[in-house]
Formats: structure tokens, sequence, C-alpha cells
């Protein structure tokens, strides 16, 4: 369909003057507003923010529908986004979710009004799409028509009392409140179809490092959540002496599980050898010293990280030129061989930090006197440390020592602040005094 080119130019004129109207209003002074007329700004300019994701969810659209992304090279439409508006990939991601979910006017006009945001929208949408086509053939003749009209009139009055995810979990029983008789049998029906969808649509997405951190976004099914959870939920059991939020709990835990992972024999072979990490590391022959790390994804890692990588960890010394040319190439050794990482087990029977109760296959193999600074790889020079006291022995900022006692059993010398006197302490919970 073509439109004149009159009406194309005001269109085009209207969206303009409404960015002019909006850039002018953000940068008006506010002092003169008083709190209640502050809070009521706040609500109109989400209202009128809201409008505009309309418009731009109906603009993604039309552009899909005409196969414009395809047209211009790429491969999705999220793809062309980032592209056309230098998105990053979710806003693009997420914006292409909004265009193909509130598609129908109704459910567009519902965020217009100002009944619902674009999120609530989103989940009324998907919750009316969920309600089985046969709700007749559950339980004898029924109204569809009907009962789907009562479902949006209910979700839409819930979106005046509800946020978006809240509203969703109602969504998924909307039945028990508009067709209880229907609800157990289209109950089990929406599930199928739920589970078969979340086959689908399951997803992990590791993004580009920034400022050291990389987000880690997906999404996984019901039976794969639950197995995550059951994966990390010992690992994360709290401790008064665990100063960790939950977060950072399950982010160490997912880590630790990957770290063992890592040290069984049980992933397949990647480019011909066993799954490893790969750090390519500076090194100063005149301090003999190593510098700065940086992993085969290109992350950089601090000198006291690689250090720490170093203790437990399969070394392929490479010399380099100054232009960066491999020179030579040397053997790979492992730090903590086969049989010296059973000796551990047994002597140290898992994280040798005082009052740490990881068990052996949860550490790493630490050495004493660090092995890039020339320490040797025997038992006298190695002890067991899970990730979260590896990491605190090797933060020169922490104050910890360890040692071996005259019984050759690691031991550790608190810093003045938690100890003035500095007695040497133990792990009690795996080895008697």
């Amino acid at each position: 369909m073509s439109y004149p080119r009159s009406k194309i130019v005001l269109m085009l004129a209207q969206v303009q003057q409404l960015g002019d109207d909006a850039a002018v209003l953000a940068a008006a002074p506010l002092w003169q507003l008083t709190d209640a007329s502050l809070a009521d700004a706040l609500r109109l300019a989400r209202r009128a923010e809201q409008a505009v994701l309309v418009l731009q969810a109906r603009l993604v659209q039309e552009a899909a529908d005409r196969g414009i992304p395809a047209e211009q090279g790429h491969r999705s439409t999220a793809g062309w986004l980032r592209s056309l508006l230098l998105l990053d990939p979710q806003p693009a991601r997420d914006l292409v979710t909004h265009a193909t979910a509130i598609h129908d006017p109704s459910i567009q006009q519902v965020v217009l009004d100002g009944q619902a945001d674009v999120r609530q929208a989103t989940v009324i949408a998907s919750t009316l799409h969920a309600i089985p086509d046969n709700l007749a053939s559950l339980n004898g003749p029924v109204d569809s028509t009907q009962i789907i009209q009562n479902a949006s009139q209910a979700m839409i009055d819930l979106a005046g009392q509800l946020p978006a995810y809240q509203l969703r979990r109602v969504g998924e029983r909307i039945l028990d409140h508009v067709a209880p008789e229907l609800a157990d049998h289209a109950d089990q029906a929406a599930l199928t179809r739920q589970e078969a969808r979340a086959q689908q649509r399951r997803g992990l997405t590791l993004s580009m490092p920034l400022h050291g951190m990389v987000r880690i976004s997906g999404l996984l099914g019901a039976e794969d959540a639950a197995i995550v959870h059951a994966a990390l939920h010992p690992l994360c059991q709290p401790d008064p002496k665990d100063n960790r939020t939950p977060a950072q709990q399950r982010v160490d835990a997912l880590t630790d599980i990957c770290r063992l992972a890592l040290r069984t024999t049980e992933l397949p072979i990647d480019g011909g050898e066993p799954p490893q990490l790969s750090v390519t590391v500076a090194y100063d022959p005149l301090t003999q010293t190593l510098g700065t790390g940086t992993t085969d994804t290109g992350q950089r890692l601090s000198p006291e990280t690689t250090r720490r990588l170093a203790c437990d960890a399969r070394i392929l010394p490479i010399i380099l030129s100054g232009q960066g040319q491999i020179l030579n190439a040397g053997r790979r050794r492992r730090n903590a061989t086969g049989a010296i990482r059973r000796t551990l087990h047994i002597r140290d029977k898992g994280c040798t930090f005082p009052g740490c109760d990881r068990p052996p296959r949860w550490t790493d193999g630490h050495h004493l006197w660090h092995w890039a600074d020339g320490g040797p790889t025997n038992l006298d020079n190695l002890a067991l440390l899970c990730r979260q006291h590896h990491q605190l022995i090797h933060n020169p900022t922490a104050g910890w020592q360890i040692r071996l006692g005259p019984d050759r059993r690691p031991e550790f010398i608190p810093p003045p602040d938690i100890d003035p006197n500095q007695q040497p302490q133990r792990n009690l919970y795996h080895q008697r005094q």
C-alpha cells in the first residue's frame, strides 16, 4: 500500500516534533514542581514513553513484514535494529519481542489508553495466546469467544494493580478466574504447549566483556532450571561468616561447577584436546615476574589473577618476540600431577582454610611458594583451597599468610586486624588439631 507523499511528510514531521517537544521538556527546570506534581509528571512521562514504544513496535513490525532487514543483508530483525539504531543486543531483542507480542491493534490500544505498559501488554497478549483453541472439547460446549473476552478484561483490570512479573503469574492460571470448570484440563494442555515452546526458545548468551564484566543472559525450560537450581543450591548455603550476596554465591557456584567439570574426563574433546582455559601471559625475564594475562577469548586478566590460575593449571610456555611472533613453544606440564593431587586429597581432605567445608573436588592446588616465582610442584609446597579462599590468599591486601606447620600440614596466619597476636589457625572441619 502506498500513501500520498504529503501524508508521509506530515507523519515524519509529527514524529520529529514529538522528539523536539520531549527534548525541551527533558531539559526544563524541575525545582518549581511540588512533590505531588513531580509524581504526576513522572506518571505522565511514563505514559508518553509507553506510547512511543508502541509506535516503535509498530514500525519494527511493519519493517519485518516488508522484509526490510533481510533485504539489507541482516539475518534477523534484531540485527537490523542493532545496526540501524546502534542498540546493544538485549534492547534490540526486547524491541522485537514487543513488536511481535503487541501486533494486535486491540492490545496496542490498551497501552495507548494508559491501562497497561508495554511489558504488561506483552503479558496480556501471551496469556490470551496460551488459552487453548479447543476449549469446547475440554468440558462440553462453551463460548470460547466470551471466555477470551473475559480473560482479556480480567488481565487489563489486574494490570492496574500488578507489575508485569506478577501479572504473568496470574495469567498462568487465568482460567481459574474466568472459567474454573475448564481450568484443570486447560492447564494440562497449556503446560504441554509451554514445555514445547520452552524447548525451542531455550538458550544462553555471554556478552562481550565490558569493564571486566561479562553479562550472562538466557532462558531455561522448567526442567533445566530445576536441574541447575539443584546443582547450585548445595554451594549457596547460608553462612554467617560468608559476606557474599546471594547473587555472588550463585555465580561462584556456577564457576565452581564448571571448574569441577573441567577436571573430569567426561567432557567431549575440544579441538583434539580436553577442554581447557588458555591464557597468554607477559613475562619479564629481568624481574622474573608475570604481567597481565589474556584469555583465548580476548579478556585481559590482572597479574594476581594470572598467578592464581597458574597454581593449578596445565602450563604451556611460549616465547614471543617483541612483535608477538612465536619463537619457541615448550612442553606442557601439569602443576599438580594425578599422583600429587590424590595425595593432597588424602592429606588435606578438602579446602584447608579455617572453617571451610568444601570437599577436595571443589578445590585448587595452591602453591605456597608461587610456581611463577620458581616454587616447586611437590607436596610440601601445595595446599588445597576452594575458589573463594584461593582468591583471598592471592589478594595482597587481605593479609593472610599460609605455611606448613611442624607436622607438614597447612596452617594460616591471620592479619593483625583479625587476630592481633596472629596465632596460626587450621581447618578443624577436615583435620583434628
